[in-house]
């Protein structure tokens, strides 16, 4: 492993991981197209992960090569080591394909974009929770009172629910019976890619109010992928950035709203949305993000950066420690934070921790 990867593992080291990635990368084109490149990161057991960045970043992807389900003919590589609780270290890209399906539900579940599409619209709600306990010879009674109680949790009528095919419920609704689902094995780890993109913002608060309160109550682990940074900071422990396919900046959420030193990071804050801000001090990011068969040289940013100078045109920029536990992959970081003021603020409150609330319509 290089030093610089060796300084981002530092940086984001985790005491009790669940996951572990090494230099993990996806390549396309025998190799010449990078859509995840050389990304370590540690997923803490117990806590809640936020991945974010614009889309076309990687965070998709990052999500795809957590479970070995890279779509062909991508080629996925590094090291991803899943650790149970008993400390048995498991190496993902190892695994025959029949362990890599037991896996991919019953220790690591993940709800995809768009519920509506991950459900069979000839079968109702319940035949997808039997389908699935049998297809892992789980014990159908006790999988499916398990299913009624996640529902519950999700503010659902598991009756309603269960009996209803997926057209019958509105996109909250399929949302949320489809996180019951992904839970109904009793994963270690929930990844969600997106799962409230399609849903209104009342919606979204709620659901992330419900993430918060099966977290506590089954004690989940959650990695939540989004290009919504404020969305997820009321819920995440920790936040990650992805720019161009590259782990940028991570830190504690508190932290990252707070004293982030990626340029990068500190624009999606100034573009976010802001009530209590002036209009005229919305920056929204100029440019756009490369693709992966045009990455520019040196850092993948410094097209779009008002700090960029020739040493970030020509090097690919280290990990640099910002404080402990927070790193960022910028050469210019302390000027950054004096350099590019947030008008970002900060609206983080409790609202997700407690996992208190109704949802929408039953």
């Amino acid at each position: 492993m290089s030093m610089e990867r060796t300084k981002q593992r530092d940086a984001i080291g985790a005491s009790d991981p669940i996951i572990r990635m090494n230099d993990a990368s996806v390549t396309y084109d025998d190799g010449g197209s990078y859509v995840l490149d050389g990304v370590s990161l540690e997923i803490e057991r117990g806590e809640i992960l936020g991945i974010v960045g614009e889309s076309g970043s990687g965070k998709s992807m990052l999500a795809s090569a957590m479970l070995d389900a890279v779509p062909n003919p991508g080629l996925l590589s590094g090291e991803i080591v899943h650790r149970s609780s008993d400390g048995t270290e498991t190496d993902i890209l190892e695994l025959a394909q029949s362990e890599l399906r037991s896996m991919r539900w019953e220790e690591i579940s993940m709800v995809f974009q768009g519920a509506m599409s991950s459900f069979n619209p000839t079968m109702k709600i319940r035949g997808h929770f039997v389908e699935t306990l049998d297809a892992h010879d789980a014990d159908r009674a006790a999988g499916m009172e398990r299913a009624r109680e996640l529902l519950s949790d999700l503010y659902l009528d598991p009756d309603r629910v269960l009996d209803s095919y997926p057209h019958e419920l509105s996109g909250g609704m399929t949302q949320r019976a489809l996180i019951a689902l992904s839970l109904v094995l009793d994963p270690d780890l929930l990844v969600m890619d997106e799962p409230t993109a399609a849903l209104d913002l009342l919606m979204q608060r709620s659901i992330l109010q419900l993430l918060g309160g099966l977290r506590e109550k089954y004690d989940l682990t959650m990695v939540f992928i989004t290009h919504d940074l404020p969305l997820v900071a009321a819920l995440a422990d920790r936040l990650a950035v992805m720019y161009a396919f590259k782990l940028v900046e991570i830190a504690d959420t508190r932290e990252m709203i707070e004293d982030a030193g990626h340029p990068y990071t500190r624009a999606l804050l100034n573009s976010t949305p802001n009530l209590d801000a002036p209009l005229e001090e919305m920056r929204p990011i100029d440019g756009k993000s490369p693709a992966p068969i045009n990455l520019p040289s040196g850092c993948a940013y410094h097209p779009r950066c008002p700090l960029a100078t020739e040493q970030c045109r020509e090097e690919v920029p280290g990990y640099h420690e910002v404080t402990a536990g927070h790193g960022a992959a910028c050469f210019h970081w302390e000027e950054a934070i004096e350099e590019i003021p947030l008008n970002y603020t900060d609206s983080l409150g409790d609202t997700a921790a407690t996992g208190g609330g109704a949802a929408d319509e039953q």
